[in-house]
């Protein structure tokens, strides 16, 4: 099994008479992509500079490589580096110049080091560059590689996607995955944009109104989820298909576009198969079709909170 990289447990923030995070509890593996999810004011930002040392918990207990952050604060401080909001820099400096001064808060990080960082988010080539002639996208890379320059295990990432374009996105969700597979870089990161996430997070989190509502794989979440699993069949009279399917077994049937989506296993497959076409209906295409992170997501909100995305 992978190594625990960060351990949170019941960790809580109160502002005043405000709790923004409630007894919050979780792990995050070496090579790991930790999805964060949640509503604007959730507790997503909070936490995550709860877990940087940016800002001191209320109660609760955070360890990063196994060093406890009350009381070996500097020791988990070099296991980790983070990207919390925008990515502070001189856009009237070089990439290179950026990262040397970085590098030099470190104390021992050298020319090697920067220029192997560089090249790990792919700026080797634009190091000269000023920043104020970067895109969103290289701003975004360079703050992680100015987050990297002290080889941390734990990499948190707070937004990274925000802003980009599609092919941004692409980008930066390919660069994730690397740091991930090919560094075993344990990574958290938050995001609004959950269609993405779906794509590249190996475990799911999802907080709202402070209170942490579900941890898992994504596999597991759709099959936690009722009627998560539909099977599609293309078909060259959808309505007609529909009511027969609907009526003869008794199955929740949508109809989308020329297909209609049967909620039932893969079991069912052939009696449907075999009633459609035993009725004349020609099947031009059969795929199985699980839920969506966004649905995932909703479906847990609602379950958990009665529906409520509460903004504090």
């Amino acid at each position: 099994m992978a190594k625990v990289v960060l351990k949170v447990s019941n960790l809580t923030k109160r502002f005043k008479d405000r709790i923004a995070v409630n007894n919050v509890s979780f792990e995050i593996h070496e090579g790991e992509i930790f999805g964060f999810l949640g509503p604007n004011g959730a507790g997503k930002s909070t936490t995550m500079k709860m877990i940087s040392g940016i800002s001191t918990p209320t109660k609760g207990s955070i360890t990063v490589c196994g060093y406890d952050m009350r009381t070996e604060k500097e020791k988990c401080l070099r296991c980790l580096g983070a990207m919390i909001e925008n990515p502070l820099m001189y856009s009237y400096m070089s990439a290179y110049d950026n990262l040397k001064y970085f590098a030099s808060l470190y104390g021992d990080v050298d020319k090697n080091k920067i220029l192997y960082y560089a090249k790990v988010v792919g700026l080797e080539n634009r190091l000269k560059d000023p920043i104020s002639k970067y895109s969103l996208g290289m701003r975004q890379r360079l703050g992680i590689a100015q987050t990297l320059l002290h080889s941390p295990k734990l990499l948190i990432l707070d937004e990274p996607l925000s802003g980009l374009d599609p092919a941004g996105v692409k980008e930066m969700r390919e660069f994730i995955i690397s740091l991930a597979r090919k560094y075993h870089i344990a990574v958290m990161v938050s995001s609004h944009m959950l269609a993405e996430m779906e794509h590249f997070c190996d475990t799911i989190a999802i907080i709202n109104n402070g209170e942490l509502l579900e941890v898992n794989e994504i596999e597991k979440l759709q099959q936690g989820i009722e009627g998560a699993k539909k099977i599609r069949f293309k078909v060259d009279y959808p309505n007609y298909a529909g009511i027969i399917v609907k009526n003869s077994l008794k199955l929740p049937v949508e109809i989308v576009g020329n297909s209609i989506l049967v909620q039932c296993s893969e079991k069912k497959i052939s009696k449907i198969t075999s009633l459609l076409v035993g009725r004349k209906i020609s099947i031009l295409g059969i795929e199985v079709v699980t839920a969506s992170l966004e649905e995932i997501f909703m479906d847990i909100v609602t379950r958990k909170t009665h529906g409520k995305l509460e903004i504090k």
